[in-house]
């Protein structure tokens, strides 16, 4: 099997860093590119809840964006240049979809995420977060899954 692109899905949080080892593992053994995406929550969704919050929304959004593209310029700076080749993503959208549109419109060869990014709350799955498990189901390309709480500092 060939591994010539693979798509590293992160909320830019220190449990979804924890996928970073084999990342790297991965693209050094296989010289393949990784892609780095970020999905910045589309926060038009939340404009019915507050009434017309569209001008507070947005500048949210733009303040969310900044900082994402900050943190994805830092790890692309500091964590990604052992890599043969890297890009990064940083789009708008519902997570999922978003990550599983850029599987096909990149045509990974292999998706590499963490379970979850956060410690699950008493009543939620603590084996998959949701963004996880709706990738793992409809995902074209296969799905390396890291557990955080398991996987090596």
């Amino acid at each position: 099997m060939q591994i010539n692109k693979i798509l590293w899905p992160t909320d830019l949080s220190d449990l979804s860093a924890k996928a970073l080892p084999y990342v790297l593992d991965l693209s050094m053994k296989y010289g393949a590119q990784v892609i780095l995406v970020y999905v910045a929550d589309d926060m038009r969704r939340y404009d019915h809840i507050y009434g017309d919050a569209g001008d507070h929304l947005k500048g949210l959004q733009a303040m969310e964006r900044h900082r994402a593209q900050e943190e994805m310029d830092k790890l692309c700076d500091h964590k990604l240049d052992g890599c043969p080749a890297f890009a990064h993503h940083l789009v708008q959208g519902e997570p999922a979809r978003e990550i599983l549109r850029l599987i096909a419109d990149e045509e990974a060869d292999l998706v590499v995420m963490c379970t979850h990014s956060r410690e699950a709350k008493e009543g939620e799955s603590a084996f998959f977060g949701s963004v996880t498990e709706k990738v793992i189901k409809h995902s074209p390309a296969p799905v390396l899954v890291v557990n955080p709480l398991q996987a090596p500092a």
